[in-house]
């Protein structure tokens, strides 16, 4: 199982300078993959901010969004954005997506909350046909550099609906930031979705889970912050999924890899990038 670290886009309080710094650090310590987290309506980082910085700051580990609520993106836009992003890295992103779950995240006029997953499908057309060079929305020219490839799609989300977008249009599933056992059981729902689209094979599967070491009551309070809006039920699970210290985090890995996740990105509740050494130390 590889074993990934997320960026500290949307710590509370996070400094953006530090992106690249923690970019570097995780490259030369030897993670599979970098990690960025979604979240508008918040004071930090936004995620394709920081994807782009470290696509310059970094040459080999691999990028990916956890998770960034597409809908509430102009289609044409975002997938500019990310081809670009993709092109400058070396073509090392994969783009994680969902419908959103946070209302307040929906900021640009027309693209609200309401109906957004039969916009994220239609979306996902108007990605895929821009990544393959056409014109589209009126524009005279293609919108991307001949060669642009198509983004690698991984999905989220807990309705039937994520699961079967997943198994039409993405290599794999990207479990939330909750216990191991929840977790658990949202991939298991994936690999049947992708049997019953009657793909071969099975979906590549990414695990998230918070960690902490230095400032466990920092860390946490930092996570609670970030989910304050999401309400007291959804703070209380996710905090009961964080890997406070080595034991809990080597607990962690040892879980998934029973449970066959191919990857396991943990994400930092801290903006320390001595952070970025300890987990290495535990889990590399």
């Amino acid at each position: 199982m590889k074993i990934g670290i997320g960026l500290p886009n949307q710590v509370r309080e996070m400094d953006p300078a530090i992106i690249p710094t923690w970019a570097t650090r995780a490259e030369k310590a030897g993670f599979s993959s970098l990690g960025s987290i979604g979240h508008i309506a918040y004071p930090g980082l936004m995620d394709t901010v920081a994807l782009a910085a470290v696509a310059g700051a970094t040459s080999t580990i691999g990028l990916i969004s956890h998770i960034m609520a597409a809908p509430m993106w102009p289609a044409v836009l975002l997938a500019k954005e990310v081809a670009g992003i993709d092109a400058v890295s070396g073509n090392r992103l994969t783009l994680g997506i969902s419908v959103g779950g946070r209302s307040d995240d929906f900021l640009v006029d027309g693209l609200g909350p309401r109906g957004r997953g039969k916009r994220l499908d239609r979306d996902l057309e108007v990605y895929r046909s821009i990544w393959r060079g056409e014109t589209v929305g009126g524009a005279s020219n293609p919108l991307v550099p001949a060669g642009t490839r198509s983004v690698p799609l991984m999905f989220g989300g807990g309705s039937p609906a994520s699961f079967e977008r997943m198994a039409r249009w993405g290599e794999g599933y990207i479990g939330p930031s909750v216990p191991v056992g929840m977790a658990a059981q949202m991939f298991d729902a994936a690999g049947s979705a992708w049997k019953k689209a009657g793909r071969e094979g099975s979906p590549r599967l990414v695990a998230i889970a918070y960690y902490v070491f230095s400032d466990v009551e920092q860390g946490r309070a930092n996570v609670q912050h970030y989910y304050s809006a999401s309400g007291e039920q959804t703070i209380d699970i996710v905090d009961s999924g964080i890997c406070a210290g080595p034991d809990a985090v080597r607990e962690a890995v040892k879980a998934y890899s029973e449970l066959g996740v191919d990857e396991i990105i943990f994400t930092p509740a801290l903006a320390d990038t001595h952070e970025v050494g300890r987990l290495a130390e535990v889990v590399l």
